[in-house]
């Protein structure tokens, strides 16, 4: 089985004292860690470090973090597409629009709402951990978990 911690819109100039406590407490465990954009500063990509990460920009990064990472990224693991993006434009219809910039996946991972989903649509999971910084309309914090196995399974973590 393989566990990916996966966190979006950071939206951090710099790491603090919580995204320490998230490497030691629900990523502690996790074999890789995906960045769904809006990291914001490249430091706080260079502060997961420890782990092996995954990560796109989304449209909130700096010039640094756009120049270093792709907008998008598909990720081949135990026998699964998993297509890694931001997203963009309204809630309403994002996946959608998401679904067009990837063929055949069996999981997208967006972030860009910070709003948590856990959507299966016909065979592909969509998941949006939410938001390390709170969402647009309220201060609950998330991110999520994917286990690989047989299938993906993903989980909300609210800190």
């Amino acid at each position: 089985m393989i566990k990916i911690g996966v966190i979006s819109d950071t939206h951090l100039k710099q790491p603090d004292k919580k995204l320490g406590e998230l490497l030691q407490g629900p990523f502690k465990d996790v074999d890789l860690i995906f960045h769904a954009g809006d990291i914001t500063e490249i430091a706080v990509l260079n502060f997961l470090a420890g782990k092996e990460v995954v990560a796109v920009c989304g449209n909130m990064d700096s010039p640094e973090v756009r120049r270093q990472l792709p907008k998008k990224r598909l990720i081949e693991l135990a026998g699964f597409r998993i297509g890694l993006i931001h997203g963009w434009g309204a809630p309403h219809g994002i996946e959608e629009r998401i679904k067009e910039e990837f063929a055949e996946v069996d999981c997208l991972i967006y972030g860009h709402t910070h709003t948590p989903a856990i959507n299966r649509r016909g065979e592909i999971l969509f998941f949006n951990p939410g938001s390390y910084a709170g969402g647009l309309f309220s201060a609950q914090k998330s991110v999520g978990l994917l286990q690989i196995d047989k299938t993906i399974l993903g989980e909300i973590i609210y800190l």
